[in-house]
C-alpha cells in the first residue's frame, strides 16, 4: 500500500496548474464532440489540458503517458414550468428586454444548468482520488491538487472563449448632426396622437422628421410590411438628417434615426427639438415598438422552425447516420449548410471519414489545431449517426411530448476556430457569405493535401477563354482553373415583367397599404444564355494590328468537374454602390446537360495572335526610353520594360478616391480592370477591400526591381524561413513573396495556388531554379482536373433568407435516397416542398450512364 501512495503521490506532484492564457479544453473531446454532458463525461489531461471523452482518454494516455485527468460530469437539473412558459414543453425563460448578450436583460448565453461533479482519476485503472487518498499525502502536493482543480474549474474553457461572451447592440453614438440641427420656423405642430404617413395615410411605423415636422412611415420591410419608405425618401430629397418614432416618446427618451450616418443615435437635444413641434416629452406615453424591441423579437424568432417552415407544412423530424444536426454557434448557419453538402460527397467521405483511425494514429500531440483531425472529426460526427438523437426536452418528464425537430446534433467548436483563424471575417461570430466560406475551405484543403488524395479535385475544373480581335479575326487561347460556375441573372428576362410593373406602381401610390411581395420570375435558360454570351471588350490591345482595337471574349468549360457548383449571383451593387440582394425565382433544373459549352479550343484555319509583348503604357510625367533588362540592351531601345508606370484612367481613379477609397487601392483597381470603366473597377475594390495589401502601391507583374516592388533583397528573411519549413524551396519562396508585395499570409495563399507552376522550379546546384534554366524541361503539366460528360444531376442546394450575406440565415436542402431533407442547423426533417427557385448555391453531380 505504501507503494502505492507513493506512486499516486509521484504522478500528482507532476500536474500543471492552468495559468491565464492557457488554452483548458475542458467542454469538448478533441477528437469527438463528447463533452462533460455526454454519457462518460469528459477527461481532461492535468499537464496537457486537452479534452477526451471516455472512448479516446486510454488512447491519449497510452501515446502520452499521461496518467491524471480531471473527471467532469454535468447533468441537468430538473426544471419547473412557470408563468412564462408556453407549454410547449421549453423550460421557462426570462425574457430579454435589452439587444445584448450575457449582460443584464439581454440574451443569456446559456440558459440550461447542470450539477457538475469533479474528481482526479488516475490512468490506466482510472483510479478516483479520494479525500483520503490526499490527507496521507505532504502539504505541498495537497495544495497542488487543490490549486490545479481550481483553476481548471476557474479557467475559460477554449470553446466558451472563442464565443462572444458580450455584446450590447443598443450602444448608440450621438449624431453630429443633433447639436447644430437646424428647425424650420413653419408654425407645424404635432398632436399628441392620431398620425398618419402625410402621403399614404399610414397609422403605424410613423417618423417625424425633426427639421421640418413631416410625419411619414418607416422603411418596407424585406417581407413586404412596415411603411413605404416615404420618411427616407424625404431625406433623399430634402437633407434633412434626423427622425423621431412616433409612439416611442416617452420622458426617458425615443428612438431616433440619423438617415446620414445610417444608424440608430442619441439626441441630447431631444427636448428641445420636439418642443419646437408642439410636443411634451414629459407628458408623452409609449404606444409602439421601439426598433430594439423589434429586433429582439426577430432574433427571439431566429431559430423557430416556423421561420423557414415550407408552406406551413409539418415536417416530419429525421435522424441516423448523415442526418445530423449542427448548432448554431452565433451567425454559424453559413458553415454548417456549407459542411452539410461537403460531407455527402464521396472524395470528403473517403478522405476524412473512411480514414480516421489512421488520421487520428497520426495526430501531432495537439490534435486540436491540426486541420485533417478536425475536418475528420467533424465528418465523422455528421455521418456515423451518434449524434443525431433527439434533444432532451427538460419539460416532458414522461417522453410524450411531440417531436420538435432539434438533435442533441454537434457544435463544431474547434473546427470554426481552426478553419478561421487569421482571416479577418471568419474568425468572427458575424454572419458571412456562404460562397466566400467554400472557396475558403477548399484553399484550405488544397494546402493540407500536397501528398495523398485531394478531395477538392472533385469541384476543380477548366475555364477557356477565347478572345477574338473583331479588326484582324485572329484569336488568343486561355485557361484558368475555377470552382464554382457564377451563373448571372438577367432582370431584363423576368417573365412576369407586367406583375412586376403593377406592384411597383401599388408601392409608388402607396394607396392600399403595404403590398404582398412579387418576385421577378427568371428562366434557367435565360441566365444560362447570359453566361454563354461574348462579352465585348472595347479597349483590347491586339498584337496583330500593335493597337487597341475592340474584341469579344467567350467562356467555355475546357473540363466538366465530378461535381459542379453553381452560384447565383444575386447579390450585386445598387447604383448608390449600397449591397443588395435580387429577389428572384429561378427555375432551376434537377438536371443539366451542358455538353454545348464545351470549349473546343483552336478551330480549324483560325489564325492566333502574335505573342508579343504590348508596348508599355507610360504616364504622362514618365520620361520614354529603354530600361536594360529582358526586354531590352544597350544598342536597341525599341523595346521597353513593362515595369514602367502603366496609364490610368485619372477620371476612374478619381471617382473612386471621391467615395473615401484609398488613391493606392483605386490606382489597382483601375489597372487589374484594363482600364475598362467605373463598374468594373468598383467590383474589384468591392472584392479586395479585405487584402492585406489593399492600400499598398501598385505592384506591377513579374516585377523584379523597380519603383514599388519589392526586390530580392528587401523580402523578409523571417517570411522566407517561414515558407522554406513548409517544404518549398527558397527560390519558390522568393517568387510567392515577390508575387505578393512581401505579404506572408498572401504569399502563403498565392504559392499553394500555384504549386503546378512550382512543380517545375526544381532548383538546380548552381541555385537557379530549373525552370529558369533555358531548356532545361517541357513546359509544366496543368493542374490536375477530372473530366466526363457535362451531364448533371441536382443533389444539393444552399439557400439565404435577408436582404444580403453578411446577414440572415442559411440553410440547405440535400437529397438523400431520392428524398429531399431540410438542415436547418440542429432540426433535420423530410423536406415537402423544397423551395428549389429560391436557392443561392446549387450542387450538381455527373450522371454516369
Amino acid at each position: 500500500m505504501a507503494d502505492v501512495g507513493e506512486a499516486l503521490m509521484s504522478v500528482l506532484s507532476t500536474i500543471r496548474v492552468p495559468r491565464p492564457g492557457d488554452r483548458v479544453h475542458k467542454d469538448e473531446c478533441a477528437l469527438s464532440f463528447s463533452s462533460p454532458e455526454s454519457e462518460g463525461g469528459l477527461y481532461v489531461c492535468m499537464n496537457s489540458f486537452l479534452g477526451f471523452g471516455s472512448q479516446y482518454v486510454d488512447r491519449h494516455h497510452a501515446r502520452s503517458g499521461q496518467r491524471a485527468y480531471l473527471h467532469i460530469t454535468r447533468t441537468r437539473k430538473a426544471q419547473k414550468e412557470d408563468d412564462n412558459n408556453s407549454g410547449s414543453g421549453d423550460p421557462p425563460k426570462k425574457k430579454p428586454t435589452r439587444l445584448a448578450i450575457g449582460i443584464e436583460g439581454g440574451f443569456d448565453v446559456e440558459q440550461d444548468q447542470y450539477e457538475e461533479d469533479v474528481k482526479v482519476v488516475i490512468f490506466p485503472d482510472r483510479q478516483e482520488v479520494t479525500s483520503e487518498d490526499l490527507a496521507t499525502m505532504p502539504d505541498v502536493v495537497k495544495e497542488r491538487v487543490s490549486l490545479s482543480m481550481a483553476g481548471f474549474m476557474s479557467a475559460d474553457s477554449v470553446s466558451h472563449a472563442l464565443q462572444v461572451q458580450q455584446w450590447d447592440g443598443e450602444v448608440r453614438q450621438e449624431s453630429r448632426h443633433a447639436v447644430d440641427l437646424k428647425q424650420l420656423d413653419n408654425g407645424l405642430k404635432i398632436p399628441p396622437s392620431g398620425w398618419r404617413c402625410e402621403v399614404c395615410d399610414l397609422q403605424e411605423n410613423l417618423w417625424m422628421n425633426l427639421t421640418d415636422g413631416k410625419v411619414l412611415c418607416g422603411r418596407r420591410y424585406f417581407d413586404g410590411t412596415g411603411g413605404n419608405n416615404h420618411a427616407l425618401l424625404h431625406f433623399q430629397q430634402t437633407g434633412f438628417p434626423l427622425a423621431v418614432k412616433l409612439g416611442t416618446i416617452t420622458p426617458d427618451g425615443a428612438d431616433v434615426y440619423s438617415y446620414d450616418e445610417d444608424d440608430m443615435v442619441l439626441n441630447p437635444k431631444l427636448p428641445e427639438h420636439l418642443s419646437h413641434f408642439g410636443i411634451d416629452m414629459m407628458t408623452m406615453e409609449k404606444t409602439e415598438h421601439t426598433m430594439t424591441e423589434l429586433e429582439i423579437a426577430v432574433n427571439q424568432r431566429v431559430g423557430e422552425w416556423e421561420v423557414i417552415q415550407e408552406s406551413g407544412t409539418t415536417l416530419r423530424p429525421l435522424s441516423g447516420p448523415g442526418l445530423t444536426g449542427m448548432k448554431n454557434l452565433g451567425n454559424s448557419c453559413y458553415l454548417n449548410s456549407v459542411m452539410q453538402v461537403l460531407f455527402t460527397v464521396p472524395d470528403f467521405q473517403s478522405k476524412y471519414v473512411s480514414n480516421i483511425e489512421k488520421i487520428f494514429d497520426e495526430a501531432p500531440s495537439d490534435p486540436t489545431q491540426d486541420f485533417k483531425t478536425q475536418v475528420a472529426k467533424l465528418g465523422y460526427g455528421l455521418l456515423s449517426g451518434e449524434y443525431s438523437k433527439p434533444a432532451p426536452d427538460p419539460g416532458d418528464d414522461n417522453g410524450t411530448a411531440e417531436p420538435r425537430g432539434d438533435q442533441v446534433g454537434i457544435a463544431p467548436r474547434m473546427f470554426k476556430a481552426l478553419v478561421g483563424r487569421g482571416h479577418p471575417e471568419f474568425s468572427t461570430n458575424r454572419q458571412q457569405d456562404a460562397q466566400e466560406f467554400l472557396l475558403h475551405f477548399i484553399n484550405m484543403v488544397e494546402r493540407n493535401c500536397r501528398s495523398g488524395a485531394n478531395p477538392s479535385e472533385a469541384f476543380r475544373f477548366l475555364v477557356e477563354e477565347r478572345i477574338v480581335c473583331q479588326q484582324s479575326q485572329k484569336a488568343k487561347y486561355t485557361q484558368r482553373v475555377d470552382y464554382i460556375l457564377q451563373l448571372p441573372v438577367p432582370m431584363d428576362q423576368a417573365t412576369n415583367t407586367d406583375e412586376l410593373q403593377e406592384a411597383e406602381r401599388r408601392r409608388e401610390e402607396a394607396d392600399s397599404g403595404p403590398t404582398p411581395t412579387v418576385r421577378a420570375q427568371i428562366p434557367f435558360t435565360a441566365c444560362m444564355a447570359a453566361l454563354s454570351e461574348p462579352e465585348v471588350l472595347s479597349d483590347f490591345w491586339s498584337s496583330a494590328v500593335q493597337a487597341k482595337t475592340t474584341a469579344t471574349k467567350t467562356t467555355r468549360f475546357a473540363s466538366f468537374p465530378d461535381h459542379l457548383v453553381i452560384q447565383i449571383k444575386k447579390f450585386t451593387f445598387g447604383l448608390d454602390w449600397v449591397p443588395k440582394k435580387l429577389d428572384v425565382s429561378i427555375d432551376v433544373p434537377d438536371t443539366l446537360d451542358l455538353g454545348d459549352l464545351r470549349a473546343t479550343g483552336q478551330q480549324p484555319g483560325e489564325e492566333l495572335l502574335p505573342e508579343v509583348a504590348p508596348p508599355p503604357l507610360m504616364t504622362p510625367d514618365v520620361e520614354v526610353k529603354g530600361i536594360l533588362g529582358s526586354y531590352g540592351n544597350e544598342e536597341d531601345d525599341s523595346l521597353y520594360s513593362p515595369l514602367l508606370s502603366p496609364v490610368l484612367d485619372d477620371s476612374t481613379v478619381s471617382q473612386l478616391c471621391e467615395m473615401g477609397f484609398p488613391l493606392e487601392a483605386c490606382r489597382k483597381a483601375v489597372y487589374y480592370t484594363g482600364n475598362t470603366g467605373i463598374d468594373a473597377a468598383m467590383n474589384w475594390v468591392m472584392g479586395h477591400m479585405d487584402d492585406p495589401d489593399f492600400s499598398s502601391p501598385l505592384v506591377l507583374p513579374g516585377c523584379s526591381s523597380a519603383p514599388g516592388t519589392t526586390p530580392t533583397e528587401s523580402l523578409s528573411e523571417e517570411y522566407l524561413a517561414t515558407i522554406v519549413s513548409m517544404g518549398f524551396s527558397r527560390d519558390q519562396a522568393t517568387k510567392a513573396l515577390r508575387a505578393t508585395s512581401n505579404v506572408l499570409e498572401r504569399a502563403v495563399d498565392w504559392i499553394f495556388s500555384h504549386l503546378d507552376d512550382l512543380e517545375s522550379m526544381e532548383v538546380s546546384e548552381g541555385g537557379r531554379s530549373a525552370a529558369e534554366s533555358e531548356g532545361s524541361r517541357e513546359p509544366p503539366p496543368g493542374p490536375r482536373v477530372r473530366d466526363g460528360p457535362g451531364k448533371y444531376e441536382l443533389f444539393a442546394f444552399i439557400s439565404h433568407m435577408g436582404t444580403s450575406t453578411m446577414c440572415g440565415h442559411y440553410v440547405c436542402h440535400i437529397k438523400k435516397d431520392q428524398q429531399w431533407i431540410i438542415f436547418n442547423d440542429q432540426k433535420v426533417c423530410a423536406s415537402e416542398k423544397p423551395p428549389k427557385d429560391l436557392g443561392y448555391l446549387y450542387f450538381y453531380r455527373r450522371v454516369t450512364e
